[in-house]
Order: C-alpha cells, then sequence, then structure tokens
C-alpha cells in the first residue's frame, strides 16, 4: 500500500488461524476465510475503520504450504518448490464500517522457481527470511532470485493484490484517493 502512497495502521489480527477448521476447503475458499477471520477480528477492535485484511497460501499440486515453524520445514518446502511451477493465493477482505458489509476477492498467480542447489536453500534458511512466510519464500526478498516466472499479479505474491484491492475498494463505494496521505 505504501508504494501506491497509502499509509495504513498495520494491527496484528488475533485470530488463530491454527484454530480454524480448513477441513474440506478448496485453497481459494480457504484464502479467502483466512482474510475474513483475520478482518473481522481487527474490525471488532476498530469499528469506525476501514478494515482490510489479507491471507496468502502456497499451493504444489494439492498440497497447501504453510508458514514453516523450524528452518528444517523451511528446507522442505524449498526443496519441494525447487524447479516446479506453484499457485499463490491471496484472499482478501475489507469491512466497510457504515454498512458492516464484508466485500472479497481472490488472486491467484503462478510462479515457477528454478531448481534450487542445497547449499542454496542452506544459505536462504541461514538468513532467517522464509520464517512466517508461505511457502518459506518472500519473492519481494532474497528469494527473487531462485524465481524465472510469474503469470499473475506480483502484489499479489508478496501479499496484497493492488488492482484486486482496488476494485473492493470501488465495489464497497469507497474513493481510493480519499486514502492517500
Amino acid at each position: 500500500m505504501e508504494t501506491i502512497g497509502i499509509q495504513p495502521l498495520v494491527v496484528p489480527s488475533t485470530f488463530d488461524e491454527a484454530r480454524f477448521d480448513t477441513n474440506g476447503l478448496s485453497p481459494e475458499d480457504l484464502a479467502i476465510a483466512l482474510a475474513r477471520g483475520k478482518t473481522a477480528s481487527v474490525a471488532k477492535e476498530y469499528p469506525e475503520d476501514v478494515v482490510l485484511g489479507a491471507d496468502t497460501l502456497v499451493v504444489l499440486g494439492e498440497t497447501v504450504l504453510g508458514k514453516p515453524h523450524t528452518p528444517e520445514e523451511a528446507s522442505e518446502m524449498l526443496e519441494q518448490l525447487s524447479g516446479k511451477t506453484h499457485q499463490v493465493y491471496t484472499g482478501i477482505a475489507l469491512c466497510e464500517p457504515r454498512t458492516g458489509k464484508v466485500f472479497t476477492d481472490l488472486d491467484c498467480s503462478l510462479v515457477t522457481m528454478r531448481k534450487l542447489e542445497p547449499h542454496e536453500i542452506q544459505w536462504y534458511v541461514s538468513t532467517g527470511e522464509p520464517m512466517g512466510k508461505a511457502g518459506g519464500y518472500g519473492i519481494q526478498g532474497k528469494a527473487a532470485l531462485f524465481v524465472t516466472a510469474i503469470k499473475g499479479d506480483y502484489t499479489g505474491v508478496i501479499g496484497l493484490p493492488l488492482s484486486r484491492f482496488y476494485e473492493i475498494l470501488k465495489r464497497a463505494g469507497l474513493v481510493i484517493t480519499n486514502f492517500f496521505v
């Protein structure tokens, strides 16, 4: 958002993703449901404000790769992604305070990672960058060295598809220029 001139107040959500029942949800539905949960959590604290939440999932085949909890998990995820194309889903949800309505949208991009050497994975994991990132990598950081192609919205892969954000604002009847500083 700062890239386009919006200075958001960033409020960590208290929504507990680990306790959320993901059973039977497609990656598309899961990304939107998690974004809605985060948005609802923050909107309770800020009922007078426009609240935007997002959640990004990395999906390889039928496997959803979440955020690694250990360096070993990060290494395993990167080994799985090495030399392959995967999907990155980002769900977004916006709560409009005047009506209380929640507007949602979804972005999906395909990301291809080149074949990684074991020493590259070890180096990248040692930077600490993979921790807390879906799929164990951040394309906006050092992992940009590993990505050979993106089909879709780069900002969606980072975690907030700006074109979808703009569309959601319009659907909610909000004017983007009101958010510029």
